[in-house]
């Protein structure tokens, strides 16, 4: 039985992450941090399920700040594979705590190398990259040879985080590799990002629970796809014989306006009557076009997308519209 770590386990893509390690028939461990209330809503259904019912799936308490503490989890685990999902991972929110985005995205990633080199496992190790990287875009579309111009605290820190990983890659042999993720969304996206926002205000005024949803830059052009396919590609990367980068995109760019349009349309609703403009959601330097192209992830790993922009648009409305109470 393979044995994996995951840090950021309660997150989005951790959660979707430890469904597919279980069904594979891995030993799951993650990391989370300790809180004065329950914040492990995505995946408490796994220790509901009789086929799993907990047996394989372990959390410690722990914090990616805290380099004695991912040493004796190291040691104390011998994980066979290492997903580091973990970071402060709002953009608009890394320029207003730009120290903390630095220490928890960044540094973060040198903690876990370092803990991998220091106990000599043969871990190989998941970097979450990220396209916000790609930032004032070079060349369209991004790929993996293309040159980074990163636009916020946020991508810096993954710019930093997906070099340092090449760098101890190349320095001491480790299995290390990054994915430079575009976005990706589902039902379990935090309320906070934007698609996640315009999805449940969608739901919210459809049921009368709300009238008015503000947002910021709506000409941003972004390439959206299924959070679920997007950790299957993780998990193929390390399944690989050698460590490489891969990009994971679609390979088609949407606006948040064309999202609103898919989003509102669902609910039947016009999304000019309730969507208004707010500045204070507007970043200090803004990402205007972001779309990737997945060939050598097609080439090599076998991956490909297969859920739509309106469909991902659709079911995330359908999901949000469910929990409302009748």
């Amino acid at each position: 039985m393979k044995k994996a770590l995951i840090t950021g386990i309660t997150g989005q893509d951790g959660s979707y992450l430890a469904e597919l390690l279980l069904d594979k028939g891995y030993e799951v461990h993650g990391i989370i941090r300790r809180s004065s209330t329950f914040n492990t809503s995505r995946i408490d259904h796994l220790y509901q399920d009789p086929h799993i019912n907990g047996v394989r799936l372990f959390l410690h308490y722990g914090d990616i700040s805290d380099s004695t503490n991912l040493i004796k989890l190291l040691y104390r685990l011998e994980p066979d594979e290492i997903y580091h999902l973990a970071a402060q991972s709002h953009v608009r929110v890394s320029f207003d705590i730009p120290e903390y985005t630095t220490d928890v995205t960044a540094l973060s990633t040198v903690r876990i190398l370092e803990a991998i080199k220091e106990t000599g496992l043969s871990a190989r190790f998941y970097q979450a990259s990220s396209s916000e990287m790609f930032g004032k875009v070079m060349e369209v579309p991004q790929r993996e040879t293309t040159p980074f111009h990163p636009r916020s605290p946020y991508a810096c820190s993954k710019v930093f985080a997906h070099w340092i990983t090449v760098n101890y890659r190349e320095s001491y042999g480790l299995f290390a590799c990054s994915g430079i993720l575009f976005n990706h969304e589902s039902p379990r996206r935090g309320e906070t990002f934007v698609t996640r926002k315009i999805t449940r205000a969608a739901a919210q005024i459809k049921a009368g629970l709300q009238d008015k949803l503000y947002l910021g830059n709506l000409d941003s052009k972004r390439d959206w796809g299924y959070a679920v396919e997007y950790v299957d590609a993780m998990w193929r990367m390390l399944q690989q014989d050698e460590p490489e980068d891969f990009v994971i995109a679609t390979g088609e760019t949407h606006s948040v306006r064309e999202f609103l349009e898919e989003a509102f349309g669902h609910a039947d609703l016009d999304w000019q009557d309730h969507v208004e403009f707010d500045e204070k959601y507007l970043r200090p330097a803004e990402v205007d076009l972001l779309i990737g192209d997945a060939s050598k992830a097609r080439q090599i790993l076998g991956w490909q997308p297969q859920t739509t922009f309106s469909n991902l648009a659709k079911m995330m409305v359908d999901a949000d519209s469910k929990v409302i109470p009748v």
